[in-house]
């Protein structure tokens, strides 16, 4: 429990410097019902975009995510309706007593939308030191796993260039050695993925508990493409150091869902999963499979919950968000993993056929 209690403290998020009482009023994360990608947020102007598809009715969106500067209020809140047939203002008070006025806008979403920086080719450096996909951390649809590992010394996933910057994301499975011994977490796996890494709800002993998956996205697309290669690892052990009788996989995999009232369910199912030997680069295209899946898929490829979006459904529906993870271990999250894996993956694009 020390060990848990220091990495607890470690992860802790940092807020906004406050010394006395806190000036800051400024709104960090939002989200309204129907948004198709994450808000751009600029400080300086104090305006927040989002994106809103076609058709859709914008004078009774819902707020769904609101977050503030720290001991800021505003004058709405989650769960409330919102006009933004025009531009829309928000007062945000500050712990101060300042008021900031936000004008929140919108613009039409593409019916064909992209995965924002899926060439990968922008990271920024964190303060810890490491890099991370994104132009920032605010604004950045991208998540990895490292802040959960470099505590312990490893980085599992790192910008790679292929020349002419041209970059990548590589991600390695590495022995985490004594430091994994006490809670045994003997490896970490690299991963990627859209959403964001909460440290407040860190758990060393499970990896994916303050992980938030997905971005907003109101797309269909028929198919993903990536670049990738891949080689496994030498011996695939469990948590525990056993030898299992199959080699490391790979995984990378999309679900398209509809997140509304609490719940969720998928609509689409794109995976690849592979132990194959890749040692070059080569380019992959995964079909989505829209409504549930038949026994002919693995059973890893359907929700926990089962929860799918109903067949008649799943055939007009837009989703709400999408989920993309890669992993250089498949079962990584339970620390099964072969040492020395590593998976390069670039250019995540979806593909729409009447392109």
């Amino acid at each position: 429990m020390y060990i848990i209690a220091i990495l607890l403290v470690l992860f802790s998020c940092v807020k906004e410097d406050h010394f006395g009482l806190s000036p800051y009023g400024n709104i960090k994360k939002f989200l309204v019902s129907n948004q198709a990608g994450n808000a751009t947020i600029d400080t300086d102007l104090k305006t927040v975009t989002i994106e809103i598809p076609g058709g859709v009715e914008l004078s009774s969106l819902v707020i769904q995510e609101l977050e503030l500067s720290s001991f800021a209020t505003a004058d709405k809140a989650v769960g409330d309706v919102i006009d933004l047939s025009s531009d829309a203002t928000i007062t945000v008070i500050a712990e101060d007593g300042s008021t900031t006025a936000w004008i929140i806008e919108t613009f039409v979403a593409s019916a064909t939308p992209q995965l924002d920086n899926g060439d990968l080719n922008t990271w920024y450096k964190t303060s810890s030191g490491y890099y991370e996909p994104g132009t920032d951390a605010a604004s950045t649809i991208w998540g990895t796993g490292n802040p959960g590992t470099q505590i312990l010394g490893k980085i599992a996933t790192t910008p790679y260039d292929l020349g002419s910057g041209n970059m990548a994301a590589l991600m390695e499975t590495y022995d985490l050695g004594l430091a994994g011994v006490p809670l045994k977490t003997p490896i970490a796996a690299g991963s990627l993925f859209t959403g964001y890494f909460d440290s407040d709800k860190l758990d060393p002993t499970d990896p994916e508990a303050a992980i938030a998956f997905g971005t907003p996205f109101t797309g269909r697309p028929d198919k993903i493409r990536f670049t990738y290669s891949y080689v496994p690892g030498d011996v695939n052990e469990d948590r525990y150091g056993n030898v299992l009788d199959y080699g490391d996989n790979c995984d990378i995999y999309a679900f398209l869902e509809v997140r509304l009232g609490g719940t969720t369910q998928r609509l689409g199912t794109a995976w690849f999963r592979s132990d194959e030997n890749q040692s070059e680069m080569i380019t992959r295209e995964i079909e989505f499979v829209y409504g549930p899946l038949d026994d002919s898929y693995p059973d890893y490829m359907s929700p926990d919950d089962g929860n799918f979006v109903s067949g008649d459904s799943a055939t007009y529906m837009l989703p709400t968000h999408i989920t993309f993870v890669a992993s250089s271990s498949y079962d990584g999250a339970n620390f099964a993993g072969a040492v020395g894996s590593k998976l390069l993956i670039d250019d995540v694009v979806l593909v729409y056929d009447e392109e």
